[in-house]
């Protein structure tokens, strides 16, 4: 016998596979954006930190969305600050 409540385990579960993965590189990408934008080194040397932060975030992004929140929370989480960095990257540039 199917209990009552497995198909919202299931649409959980993927909601929250899908935060670690697509929730997980708008963040990380937002993030490098952000730091290529902000770091006062050289281009080249803002950009590669960025990227090189961008995978700890991610690793974290992964474990945030299988954490015992949520997945509402979990997405929240996730797309709030990216749109935060997104914005500050794209006004501190000067296009926005």
């Amino acid at each position: 016998m199917i209990p009552s409540n497995a198909a919202p385990v299931g649409a959980h579960l993927l909601s929250r596979l899908l935060a670690a993965v697509a929730g997980g590189y708008l963040l990380a990408s937002a993030l490098a954006v952000f730091l290529a934008t902000v770091l006062p080194a050289s281009r080249a040397e803002a950009v590669l930190a960025g990227m090189l932060w961008s995978f700890a975030l991610h690793v974290l992004a992964v474990i945030w969305a299988f954490s015992p929140v949520s997945p509402g929370r979990v997405w929240l989480g996730l797309l709030l600050p990216a749109a935060v960095m997104a914005a500050a990257s794209a006004w501190l540039a000067g296009g926005g």
